[in-house]
């Protein structure tokens, strides 16, 4: 049984978690994956390790783990692949994830707990979605109003 699970970043407003939520309820319709659901990387729920959890508890033997973010980034590039148990990189870099705005933004709240993935379970974790020529289409339509 194969399982996507979508990850957004998360808001203190609803709006983030809603489009997400409703991106995933369209794939659902298509019938590709056996199950289809959302994680949040802050503020919001469920959180990924909930979403990953759940589809596991469902019978997922394959989870694809794709993030809906436009760029790369702090979040895709170390805190997803750290809560899924994956991450590669080098902590002792200096960088703190504090940016030069300090405006209620508080990164560094959320918990990047590895998940427990359990033996045969498959886990694969995609790159966003980036320039990719089907984004400029959507760009494109905004700038002219659509």
């Amino acid at each position: 049984m194969e399982a996507l699970v979508l990850i957004g970043h998360g808001s203190k407003l609803p709006h983030s978690k809603n489009v997400v939520t409703e991106v995933a309820e369209k794939i659902k319709t298509k019938g590709i994956y056996d199950i289809v659901e959302v994680g949040m990387m802050e503020f919001n729920e469920p959180t990924i390790p909930e979403a990953i959890k759940k589809v596991i508890d469902a019978g997922a033997k394959k989870v694809i783990v794709t993030p809906v973010f436009l760029a790369p980034g702090n979040h895709t590039e170390r805190d997803i692949p750290k809560i899924l148990g994956i991450y590669k990189g080098n902590d002792d870099c200096g960088h703190q994830h504090h940016h030069d705005h300090d405006h209620e933004h508080h990164h560094h709240h959320h918990d990047t707990t590895a998940v427990e993935i359990p033996e045969g379970v498959e886990l694969v974790y995609r790159k966003p979605m980036g320039a990719d020529d089907r984004i400029i289409d959507i760009v494109l339509d905004r700038a002219n109003g659509l």
